[in-house]
């Protein structure tokens, strides 16, 4: 009768012990599509109306200074670059996305865009596409493929 309860758990302890012991695979590369909720500064690099890079943008980062998100510190993708344990992705449009820092990823994001391509133009001029941001991708990775 003991022997049954024990082989149960002897089992269950065995499996948990073999798997803790594999190694987690190291994030990839991680690439952000969105609007201001997750634009972590291109549109700095852009001439429309819709910037974070003055205050009160970025008054609870670590330099109290706007970094071109819409938030006051860190935004969502920074939290899952944290997670994954791998450095924040750079807009795509900055000039230090270059070298080894094209393998983390891009962030393609840009705020007031839209899947449709009339979106936010009320409110920001001048506006970029969904279709644009998509096209900015294509060199990308063949830079991405030409540096390694």
């Amino acid at each position: 009768m003991e022997s049954s309860v024990v082989v149960p758990w002897l089992v269950l302890g065995v499996l948990m012990a073999i798997s803790s012991t594999q190694v987690e695979a190291a994030a990839r590369a991680f690439f952000v599509f969105g609007d201001s909720l997750v634009d972590n500064g291109n549109n700095n690099y852009l001439a429309t109306t819709a910037r974070a890079d003055s205050p009160p943008y970025g008054i609870d980062t670590p330099s109290r200074h706007p970094t071109g998100r819409f938030s006051n510190g860190k935004n969502i993708p920074d939290f899952i670059s944290d997670a994954l344990g791998s450095e924040p992705t750079l807009p795509y449009l900055s000039p230090e996305l270059k070298g080894d820092k094209l393998l983390v990823g891009a962030n393609f994001a840009s705020a007031g865009i839209g899947i449709l391509n009339d979106t936010g133009i009320q409110f920001v001029c001048p506006q970029i596409s969904f279709s644009l941001i998509l096209s900015f991708s294509n060199p990308f990775t063949v830079n991405v493929y030409t540096t390694f």
